[in-house]
């Protein structure tokens, strides 16, 4: 059984009474410390929860291994997720959340793990703001599950050359298809977060009432 000291993570406090918890999904070579800032600006108040990813490629944090850039470890994502997934519980009960009110905010690597939160382990989580991420499973099709309720913030890049725009209308289609009240907001640049980008994320964030 995972516990909680099995992730090197930051946890903070909600800062306001009665506010959610935003889980942080750092992006390849980040850290536990890298999206604390993109989560007090997407979330001002929030408690927010930061683990580090477990595995080393090169030296670099990832959250599951791939076999080269593009192209993921399907198996080793499905199982790191099932491990995350652990762990936010373990989380959740130990720092006293409430597991109806966690939202999920990734970047690229992370972006993907979280989606993969979503598709895996429904009912998990109550949002996803995700930015440069595309389809986990890349060419399976995720089980047929009940996404209802679940409110979910896409951001990429048009001209992203490491995930393409057609993965993140993938996920987008498959989110979807499940029931997940999805926004998308596309950009003409590369992988990367604009400004503009997280201004939106913020403002979804602050109508979708978590």
């Amino acid at each position: 059984m995972t516990a909680v000291e099995d992730f090197v993570h930051v946890f903070e406090p909600a800062a306001v009474p009665d506010a959610p918890t935003v889980l942080l999904l750092h992006g390849t070579g980040a850290d536990e410390h890298d999206l604390l800032p993109l989560g007090r600006a997407l979330a001002p108040g929030a408690a927010l929860l930061s683990p580090r990813g477990k595995v080393s490629e090169n030296g670099m944090n990832r959250w599951f291994r791939r076999v080269r850039e593009g192209v993921y470890d399907v198996e080793d994502l499905i199982a790191r997720t099932e491990e995350l997934a652990g762990f936010l519980k373990v989380a959740t009960a130990a720092y006293g959340l409430d597991p109806e009110r966690i939202v999920v905010s990734g970047f690229s690597n992370g972006a993907n793990t979280g989606a993969a939160l979503l598709l895996l382990r429904p009912g998990l989580l109550a949002g996803a703001a995700l930015f440069a991420g595309g389809a986990p499973l890349q060419d399976r099709e995720p089980d047929p599950v009940d996404l209802s309720g679940t409110r979910v913030f896409l951001g990429n890049g048009v001209a992203d050359p490491i995930i393409t725009v057609d993965q993140a209308r993938l996920l987008a289609a498959q989110l979807g298809e499940r029931g997940a009240d999805v926004q998308t907001r596309e950009h003409p640049g590369g992988h990367q977060l604009p400004p503009d980008v997280l201004a939106g994320a913020r403002d979804w964030f602050d109508r979708a009432g978590f």
